[in-house]
């Protein structure tokens, strides 16, 4: 018995403990089409939803994972067992807020302006 895998078992921890999957996934999927499977599945009820995959970030064995690798190349083998599931953490970066963005505009409005005649 050979001991690759053709596709791995991969659920997706969410901040508040809650999972999507697991659903099996090809070695050869990229970390982009994982998240594009989170978006697709993301709860209905949870009110932080990503609007795209940019807002996602996956860590799986306490590394950020990229968009252009495959779930084959981010396999850890300390963390990952044969025949089970995997469970990788999910992270959404929020937009900043309105009114943060305002004070920060506001701020840039505000300059000194020296003349000497």
């Amino acid at each position: 018995m050979s001991g690759v895998q053709d596709s791995l078992e991969i659920k997706f921890r969410l901040l508040d403990g809650s999972d999507i999957g697991p659903k099996s996934f090809p070695v050869s999927a990229s970390v982009a089409s994982l998240k594009e499977s989170i978006l697709s599945q993301w709860p209905k009820e949870k009110n932080n939803a990503p609007k795209t995959v940019k807002d996602i970030k996956l860590i799986s064995g306490g590394k950020i994972l990229e968009n252009s690798k495959t779930v084959g190349e981010c396999r850890n083998p300390l963390c990952d067992v044969p025949g089970g599931v995997t469970t990788m953490h999910v992270v959404v970066s929020q937009p900043p807020q309105e009114k943060e963005m305002k004070v920060k505009s506001d701020a840039k409005q505000q300059k000194c302006v020296c003349v000497i005649l």
